[in-house]
């Protein structure tokens, strides 16, 4: 299957995503499908920042007439207990177990199309304590737009998947010695995803991004 790369500005990006989300909404057949929540994914390594391009989003999804519920997975993670029961460098619980998937499920992606509210946030994942926030309401046609790292190919229900991706050498040298442990669940997780996503942003030079198209 041949490859093409598109360099595009930020901006561009940021129109394209919003392009994507707008198309999908739709619903098949031009039918409009306005009132159905829409849940997006925005996903990359810390270093790719997933949590900017999603923030980019808000603005003009709201202005193309779609309410916007911005959520983060950090706000959604297991206890430390259980995120660290194999240590504190465990790389394959890093890759599998760190993210509260059924909650996010739960309280967020689910629980938007099926009672149109969703919960900000379950924990905060510096003190560890319960964040306490109230559900929120969701509009009839909001977009859901979630960031962070690992999630693809978790059981997460989302709609629309934006992977920013790296090449091998780049996701090591932007890795913090302290973190390298964190390697190979990253380097795993890059070959397990592949052909997954429904966008994959090259973002080695973060100044100049570039889509996949496949």
């Amino acid at each position: 299957m041949s490859t093409r790369v598109e360099p595009v500005s930020e901006a561009l990006l940021v129109e394209r995503v919003v392009q994507l989300v707008l198309a999908r909404a739709e619903g098949p057949g031009d039918q409009d499908a306005a009132g159905t929540p829409l849940r997006l994914l925005v996903d990359g390594h810390p270093s790719t920042h997933p949590d900017l391009l999603a923030d980019a989003l808000v603005v003009p999804l709201e202005a193309a007439g779609r309410p916007v519920a911005r959520v983060g997975v950090r706000g959604f993670l297991r206890p430390r207990s259980l995120r660290l029961e194999r240590g504190r460098e465990d790389s394959d619980s890093l890759l599998h177990d760190w993210i509260d998937v059924g909650a996010l499920n739960r309280e967020v992606l689910t629980r938007v199309v099926d009672r149109q509210e969703y919960l900000p946030s379950l924990r905060d994942p510096d003190t560890d304590r319960a964040t306490r926030v109230g559900y929120a309401s969701a509009a009839p046609g909001t977009v859901v737009v979630l960031d962070g790292a690992l999630t693809v190919g978790r059981g997460l229900d989302v709609d629309l998947v934006v992977h920013l991706a790296l090449k091998p050498a780049t996701l090591r040298r932007r890795t913090p010695p302290a973190e390298a442990w964190t390697l190979p669940a990253y380097e795993r997780y890059a070959e397990e995803i592949e052909g997954a996503p429904d966008l994959v942003v090259r973002v080695d030079h973060p100044d100049h991004p570039a889509l996949v198209h496949t």
